[in-house]
Parts: C-alpha cells; sequence; structure tokens
C-alpha cells in the first residue's frame, strides 16, 4: 500500500496464503486488526508444500481500485521472496 501510494480506502480485496508452517494466526486477522482493514474483502488460503518452496512465507494479492496502469505498480518482495516470482516467471 505505501510503496504504491494507495488509499486504503481503494482496497477492494486481499487473498494470503501461507505455508503450512505458519499456523499461529491467520494472516487476515492481523490485517484486520492492525491495519483497520475492516470493509476490505480477506480471504486466507494454505499454499501447497513444495520441494522448492520457500518455508514461513505468506503471499498477499491485494486488489485495488486505482487509475495506475500495471508498469507503474511496485510488488513488493522481503527477504527471499523474490526468488519465488523468478521462478514462475517462464524466460522469455
Amino acid at each position: 500500500v505505501e510503496s504504491n501510494d494507495l488509499n486504503p480506502d481503494s482496497i477492494a480485496a486481499a487473498y494470503f496464503t501461507l505455508t503450512p508452517d505458519l499456523n499461529a494466526e491467520y494472516p487476515a486477522s492481523v490485517a484486520r486488526r492492525r491495519l483497520g482493514w475492516n470493509h476490505v474483502a480477506l480471504m486466507d488460503a494454505l499454499e501447497v508444500s513444495v520441494p522448492y518452496g520457500l518455508p514461513m512465507c505468506i503471499r498477499v494479492l491485494v486488489l485495488v481500485n486505482t487509475e495506475k496502469r500495471p508498469e507503474e505498480i511496485t510488488h513488493v518482495y522481503l527477504r527471499g521472496a523474490i526468488n519465488l516470482r523468478q521462478r514462475s516467471v517462464p524466460d522469455s
């Protein structure tokens, strides 16, 4: 949200996935409580365990209403998560 200078009121939904080793709390519940996303549709899902997966990883897909073009959006990756993106994008 901050990296793309988005207005929190423009967030329509957020979809969280987490690896099986994270089981203390639902990420959507944390977002609702800490970020005040009380009017945002939120959903959690468990990721499939794969050999090359990143442990202790939470991914978030945020759906927003924006006038920005796709190339103006900054995708944020923390720690080793950028490696997951590189594996999922086919070579040109």
